[in-house]
């Protein structure tokens, strides 16, 4: 796996992934940015929660599970000194679908933390408290 981040002047910078695609990144004005794009440590969160929620996804796709929807809500506390590193988050999954079995979106959410999400494992080996917990809307 392979990135390049380019400079773009101020605070801004242009992450090329090996995959072909680029996002911006941006610091917020009082660091000389002009708040274009999220910042690299929102960058991480949302990485985080692309994995689990991708996990999420496909575990319960392979039990057959008739879901329409995984959305995860992140919230992360960050260390008050420098480097002001993740301490806590706290990861909340929202599954939809038609007949969800309880049990296996509670198994899914735990093998993604547990055994499957690589950025959730190197995370919690770092250091950070990682919870989860999850909710189920039968349409």
């Amino acid at each position: 796996m392979k990135a390049e981040i380019k400079w773009s002047g101020e605070a801004k910078f242009v992450a090329h992934s090996g995959s072909g695609h680029e996002i911006t990144m941006d610091g917020p004005p009082d660091h000389g940015g002009q708040n274009q794009g999220p910042r690299p440590m929102e960058m991480v969160l949302m990485g985080l929660g692309g994995c689990s929620s991708f996990d999420v996804m496909s575990i319960l796709k392979k039990s057959r599970q008739n879901i329409t929807n995984v959305n995860c809500q992140l919230e992360a506390k960050r260390a008050d000194e420098v480097p002001s590193v993740f301490t806590d988050i706290h990861l909340h999954f929202v599954v939809s679908g038609h007949n969800l079995k309880e049990a296996h979106v509670k198994r899914a959410v735990e093998l993604s933390a547990d055994k499957y999400c690589s950025a959730s494992i190197m995370l919690v080996k770092g250091g950070v408290n990682i919870t989860h917990d999850y909710e189920i809307i039968e349409l």
